[in-house]
């Protein structure tokens, strides 16, 4: 702007001092006195053209200044870039190196493996040579023993063959005659059997059954409306409450009643209850029957203990532990010859009291082991064994005295009584056995049959629960789904059939039910 503002002064002052000289030249001729003035213009232009020329060496100078500065920030601006540029090169070069040491280390790895794979080629190509080697080798030894068979024998293998299926048409004919012999014994002891029952149902008519009449009973009905309703749509309430009880329901004319038919004597409580409070509810449905059958089981169990502590406190017997009480209380629904198994040990309880007091022996462990004696019998249907060992493995187990012990072991004259309390609890035991219509042989051996076919049928894998219903002549299997599939049902049915044919004694036959059911069971929230 400066050198613009000068080159713009010196311009004005030529034109200044022009028009000064042209006007100093054109009054020459008119006015001497415009010579003076001439002299000052002149003057004028001298000093201005001077301050042009001093004008023009600053601008000069300021451009000149200018100039080195712009320079110098150039240059600074280009160290700026190269310094930048230099840096990203640096950059660059580095990631560059660390990329190609990684490639580097791939490389390795990748030749490393490539090693260990050849390594392990050459390995299983040796096993390979070797297992081939061995199978040669096999090969060779089973040839020499064939021909070693077939010299020993005199046979070739053709005629090895031929030999063994004409031994195999020998054994299936000798096994066709047996079993059409035992079809036709079959056939004679169906006749029996159909004979016997002929004879059976005449005398029925005439007297009574006396397995039924311990084995059932009778829950009353408001109306013979609420029969239709407990049997359900398709029976599906009935068949529910038979599943979950186990017990048999017997719906005939017999007006406002329905009849429960089972020889677990627990089991026929359970159901009895829940069955009495479904009519008393009136809604029964599968779910309402499930509830109402869980809440009756609490309740027996109540009662099982509420009994065992009746049974303590009429005997006088105290610190029994009280899972010995819950089994004290669980012989209320047992029987022994229909003779029920709480009221005997409390009879042999008191029994044996009187006789040690008589004798001046301790009476209250008298009555203990009096009480005590059948204990085993509560578990007789959920262990293996005798009543004798279940009942000392029992007392050992809550610490029993020794003396308590061996007379449980001795009661039965399993092991020879040695104390004076084994031979007071044998002859108690006797005695309450013996009083006039106390057992009843029939009846137990009945129970027995039943308790038999029950554990026959919980010794296989997969069987949740099992029933006998129908006085033994069906059982009922619940099966768990996960391990029993449907067509090993077949196969399991099959196996309990044959073992209950070898292991048991029975009338006419029995039929065997096994069930299997899937469940989804899932809650809205």
């Amino acid at each position: 702007m400066d050198l613009i503002l000068a080159i713009v002064l010196i311009i004005v002052a030529f034109i200044v001092g022009s028009a000064v000289a042209g006007f100093l030249a054109y009054g020459k001729g008119v006015n001497a006195g415009v010579e003076k003035r001439k002299q000052q213009a002149e003057s004028l232009i001298g000093s201005a053209e001077k301050e042009a020329e001093r004008i023009l060496e600053d601008a000069d100078k300021d451009a000149e200044n200018k100039k080195k500065s712009a320079l110098i920030e150039a240059k600074d601006e280009i160290h700026k870039l190269r310094s930048e540029a230099d840096k990203e090169i640096k950059d660059r070069r580095a990631e560059l190196s660390r990329q190609e040491r990684r490639m580097q280390q791939k490389e390795e790895n990748l030749d490393k493996k490539n090693d260990n794979l050849e390594k392990k080629d050459d390995i299983l190509n040796q096993k390979i040579k070797t297992a081939d080697e061995k199978l040669k080798e096999a090969e060779t030894i089973k040839k020499s023993q064939m021909d070693i068979l077939e010299r020993i024998s005199e046979f070739t293998k053709d005629q090895a063959k031929e030999y063994i299926i004409s031994k195999l048409e020998e054994d299936l004919v000798h096994e066709k005659a047996v079993k059409v012999a035992a079809y036709e014994q079959q056939i004679k002891d169906e006749c029996q059997e159909k004979a016997r029952n002929y004879v059976s149902l005449a005398i029925a008519k005439v007297a009574a059954d006396q397995v039924s009449e311990a084995a059932v009973s009778v829950v009353p009905l408001p109306n013979d409306e609420m029969k239709g309703r407990i049997i359900g749509r398709e029976g599906r309430n009935i068949r529910t409450l038979e599943t979950l009880t186990g017990v048999d329901l017997i719906i005939d004319d017999t007006p406002e009643a329905i009849t429960l038919s089972c020889f677990d004597q627990i089991r026929r409580e359970v159901a009895r209850i829940a069955l009495e409070k479904l009519i008393a509810d009136g809604r029964i449905h599968p779910t309402r029957i499930e509830e109402m059958v869980d809440k009756a089981r609490r309740e027996v169990e109540y009662r099982i203990k509420q009994e065992g502590e009746r049974a303590i406190i009429e005997t006088n017997v105290h610190g029994i532990n009280h899972e010995l009480v819950k089994l004290i209380g669980r012989l209320r629904f047992r029987t022994s010859y229909r003779q029920n198994v709480l009221d005997h040990s409390i009879e042999v309880a008191q029994l044996a009291g009187v006789l040690a007091s008589e004798l001046g022996v301790d009476a209250n462990m008298a009555r203990r082991a009096g009480l005590l004696h059948d204990i085993g019998k509560a578990l007789t249907s959920e262990i293996e064994g005798s009543h004798v060992q279940i009942g000392v493995d029992v007392c050992k187990k809550y610490n029993e005295n020794q003396n308590i012990i061996h007379a449980v072991e001795a009661h039965h004259n399993d092991v020879e009584p040695k104390t004076v309390i084994a031979c007071i609890v044998q002859a108690a035991d006797a005695i309450s056995a013996a009083r006039p219509a106390a057992r009843s042989e029939n009846y137990e051996s009945y129970i027995k049959r039943l308790q038999k076919l029950e554990e026959i049928c919980n010794s296989y894998e997969g069987v949740e629960k099992c029933f006998a219903v129908q006085a033994g002549r069906e059982v009922r299997i619940m099966v768990v789904p996960e391990i029993i599939n449907d067509e090993k049902m077949v196969l399991v049915a099959r196996q309990i059939a044959q073992q209950i044919e070898t292991e048991m004694d029975y009338p006419g036959q029995i039929k065997v039910n096994l069930i299997r059911e899937s469940r989804a069971t899932d809650y809205a929230k």
